[in-house]
């Protein structure tokens, strides 16, 4: 018994004097403004009727949910979407509300209303955006519901 005490001691002792993991901080208020500022950027593409520069925003493996008959990949995305970039004005407008960003620092995800031509919110968007390994935003998930019917 004697002998025990000074081993549990020796042991808190080395416990106390190992210094733990070095942990990741990520500044969630810096990459919530990079990530709000990409998708402002991505949603300005439509408004500016810039289908490359829509498409540059897009993650090359990115499935579009597509109200439930998925498009997989980059290009099954751009020959949907080429159609809503014909015409002078833009069909519809959208805009985050809520940005959130995984601490690290890789994963991010964008939820906000979708306007139409009129300014009446119609559906919302959730989109999930990755860090590439250059350090640019792209979108990989990208899903809508319609929060109102559609006049008939």
């Amino acid at each position: 018994m004697r002998h025990a005490l000074p081993v549990a001691l020796a042991f808190l002792v080395a416990a106390c004097a190992s210094t733990p993991p070095a942990q990741v901080t990520v500044d969630d208020t810096a990459l919530e403004r990079e990530v709000r500022a990409a998708e402002t950027a991505f949603a300005q593409t439509m408004a500016d009727r810039d289908f490359a520069a829509f498409g540059s925003w897009l993650a090359d493996d990115a499935v579009f949910v597509n109200g439930g008959d998925p498009l997989r990949g980059k290009q099954a995305i751009l020959a949907e979407w080429r159609k809503y970039f014909d015409g002078a004005d833009a069909p519809f407008a959208w805009a985050p509300e809520i940005v959130a960003v995984l601490p690290s620092g890789t994963l991010a995800q964008t939820v906000g209303p979708v306007t139409g031509a009129d300014g009446k919110e119609f559906a919302k968007f959730y989109s999930t955006w990755r860090r590439d390994a250059g350090g640019q935003w792209r979108i990989v998930l990208d899903n809508g519901y319609r929060t109102t019917c559609p006049a008939n």
